[in-house]
């Protein structure tokens, strides 16, 4: 990273997403808590303890974990490669060079409509790691990058 093309963090809106796709998974397993919970466990010792643990849990994970991920994306593109910078456990810095994509794709799912993002997936020569996805762009902005890299790779080949 050169402090002249510093990485670029994606749209705020994608904070909502990740909280979304957490929703998701939280809601049904704190359900299913508590139905467990006030069914088979009355009258036990922990009886109560996965009625407050899950939904608590789940509120602290809904919270603080889209705010961290979030701060951990960014991406860069120059005249010869797409870097995409990811991770919040595990950091993941992945450099595309131009001349190795062999073709790209800007997909937008029902949670990246509802928040106004996408998703430019890359696709390069090779089979290990050979899917490079960059989340939560504005869709012009996945659009334009898209075309950048299309018209590169055809100056490439004429």
């Amino acid at each position: 990273m050169t402090p002249d093309n510093p990485l670029l963090p994606v749209e705020p809106g994608y904070r909502n997403v990740l909280r979304a796709r957490l929703a998701a998974f939280w809601g049904p397993l704190t359900l299913a808590a508590i139905i467990f919970d006030q069914a088979i466990l009355p009258g036990r010792q922990f009886h109560g303890a996965l009625t407050v643990a899950v939904p608590l849990f789940a509120l602290i994970a809904l919270t603080s974990v889209p705010q961290r991920v979030y701060r951990r994306l960014g991406y860069r593109l120059t005249d010869r490669l797409l870097q995409s910078v990811h991770g919040w456990l595990f950091h993941v810095d992945t450099l595309v060079p131009f001349v190795r994509v062999q073709h790209i794709d800007v997909t937008r799912g029902p949670l990246d409509k509802m928040f106004g993002t996408a998703s430019l997936v890359v696709h390069t020569a090779g089979t290990h790691n050979s899917i490079v996805t960059v989340n939560g762009l504005a869709p012009d902005t996945a659009s334009q990058i898209r075309d950048t890299i299309r018209e590169h790779i055809r100056s490439d080949f004429e």
